[in-house]
């Protein structure tokens, strides 16, 4: 059954602490990212994809695929699997440790039920996401396949070769999200290689591109229903997602710095302070 509003921002007040604790705790990793995200990975993994956390296995027989491309962001993503039942929660304090599963970009050999691709090498996801949405397609399978990606990962060349090959192929069951939070590693991207009019140049690709704001819980719900009720009409479909990086941190907000920098005790203490859950943390 689908979670309420209410329910919904419950958890991502929860994911946040989770994110910002699993930095801290090794003092490694990439908060700024991932809490920009947590709205969207707390709706696609509570609300929207067919999924089965009971039963995992790699070839994703009759379910909706996730696929990660922008790795870095993977606190969130681990948070988003263990709430949803895929491992204990408890887990997440093994976050970037030694012969752990919960790598620093998530990996396969570990077998951490729910990641199906390793991603972190940046560019790749939309790629992968296309030949997953293909043969579901030549298996006459009616899931969906769905992919995350940075804007500052559209940089690479690949994407647009993912981008054309999808168009043609018609994979009208792939769902690509674009977290555009307009920054990046080594500062905004607009300073960097910036992107203008993203709508209009996906939109020369032949894929539906619709937008959301992807920290307002309702939009993101609203948006994601959308994006499936539009598969099936023969083009791709592109979801440009507006985001803040830090969003819920407000210390976090508003610079690409926090992109891969760890809070200390004090911040982390006030990051805490500021996302009260009764979830309960691991």
């Amino acid at each position: 059954m689908n979670k309420s509003t209410t329910e919904l921002n419950e958890q991502v007040k929860q994911t946040r602490r989770d994110i910002v604790r699993m930095v801290h705790d090794v003092q490694s990793g990439h908060p700024g990212g991932s809490l920009g995200c947590a709205e969207f990975f707390t709706v696609l993994y509570q609300n929207i994809l067919r999924h089965n956390s009971d039963n995992f296995n790699m070839s994703a027989d009759d379910e909706d695929v996730f696929v990660l491309s922008n790795g870095h962001i993977s606190p969130v993503y681990y948070s988003a699997l263990a709430h949803s039942g895929y491992f204990p929660v408890s887990e997440l304090k093994t976050f970037r440790k030694l012969n752990t599963r919960l790598q620093g970009h998530p990996t396969t050999h570990e077998g951490l039920p729910g990641v199906r691709i390793a991603s972190g090498s940046l560019g790749q996801g939309l790629s992968v996401a296309a030949g997953i949405a293909q043969a579901k397609k030549l298996d006459n399978e009616d899931k969906l396949v769905y992919v995350l990606m940075g804007d500052g990962e559209l940089q690479e060349g690949q994407i647009w070769e993912a981008v054309m090959y999808a168009a043609h192929n018609k994979l009208d069951n792939l769902i690509a999200t674009v977290d555009v939070n307009g920054r990046q590693i080594d500062g905004d991207t607009k300073d960097i290689m910036g992107f203008t009019e993203l709508k209009s140049k996906f939109e020369a690709f032949d894929w539906n591109v619709i937008s959301m704001n992807g920290n307002d819980i309702e939009d993101v719900q609203d948006t994601l229903s959308k994006a499936g009720l539009l598969s099936g009409n023969g083009k791709p479909i592109c979801i440009l997602m507006q985001t803040e990086m830090g969003n819920g941190v407000d210390f976090m907000m508003g610079s690409h710095k926090w992109h891969g920098i760890p809070p200390n005790d004090e911040q982390l203490a006030y990051a805490l302070q500021q996302n009260p859950s009764t979830i309960g943390d691991y």
